[in-house]
């Protein structure tokens, strides 16, 4: 038997901004809100084939790099077009090293979070 991934939690400064930016770029909903934290996922709620993540609210702010971060792929359009789509939801152009020959492009949520849009996959 083994373990799979239901759930992934960061904590932030504003979790209802965090959770809005991410129901954005996921397609989610918000499905609970408990203490302060803000959990969001798909349709058919907690217990899925995605995990859902929970935006739990802390004082301390970020001071570097992640060390895990959540890459994304489109879904119904090119990565060129949900690079802009992205950019227009609060996504910022994060530099964390890259050479830009890199396929993907690294981008911060609202509060500086890392994450990747890699290229479209086949279906």
């Amino acid at each position: 038997m083994a373990c799979r991934i239901s759930e992934l939690v960061l904590e932030c400064s504003d979790p209802e901004r965090l959770a809005a930016f991410w129901c954005e770029v996921l397609g989610f909903g918000v499905i609970g809100r408990e203490e302060g934290a803000v959990e969001i996922g798909p349709a058919e709620g907690f217990g899925g084939l995605q995990p859902t993540l929970v935006f739990s609210p802390s004082e301390e702010p970020k001071r570097q790099q992640l060390r895990l971060h959540i890459d994304v792929n489109p879904t119904d359009r090119d990565q060129d077009a949900e690079l802009e789509r992205l950019l227009a939801a609060g996504a910022t152009r994060a530099d964390v090293g890259q050479t830009g020959e890199e396929p993907w492009h690294v981008l911060a949520d609202p509060e500086g979070n890392e994450f990747c849009l890699l290229r479209r996959r086949l279906p």
